[in-house]
């Protein structure tokens, strides 16, 4: 004998399988679309210290500048964008690049990998720029 408001259900039904497909479906989703923003996240701070590196060394390539005035001046636009801990290790040199003398800013910072947290040393920028002198 069966009450009132209650229902056999039969051993194949699919009953309940839109919670559960729901929340999976849910789940995949976020990961993605979470996965999507810490990617471009670590390509902005990428872009965001080889535009600094490339900056410093514009700036430390001037006639009346030097490289210790290129590498604080990278350290500064760092800083002033991302944050001290991604501005600890900068070194300017002069070197040769293309043919040309130029001036070389490397730096190396934490890459993100979860939010801005990440490996130490995992990323390595290089930014170059042509020498002027006043000749």
């Amino acid at each position: 004998m069966r009450t009132r408001g209650s229902r056999a259900r039969s051993p194949g039904s699919e009953e309940g399988s839109a919670t559960a497909e729901f929340v999976m479906v849910g789940a995949l989703l976020t990961v993605l679309t979470l996965g999507v923003m810490q990617l471009g996240l670590a390509l902005l701070v990428r872009n965001t210290v080889l535009d600094a590196a490339a900056e410093g060394a514009r700036y430390a390539a001037l006639a009346d500048s030097g490289l210790g005035e290129g590498a604080a001046r990278t350290r500064e636009l760092i800083t002033m964008s991302i944050g001290p801990a991604y501005a600890t290790d900068v070194e300017a040199s002069y070197g040769d690049y293309g043919g040309f003398p130029s001036v070389q800013i490397r730096v190396v910072a934490p890459l993100p990998l979860l939010a801005l947290f990440g490996v130490d040393r995992g990323l390595e920028v290089v930014g170059h720029a042509a020498v002027e002198t006043l000749r």
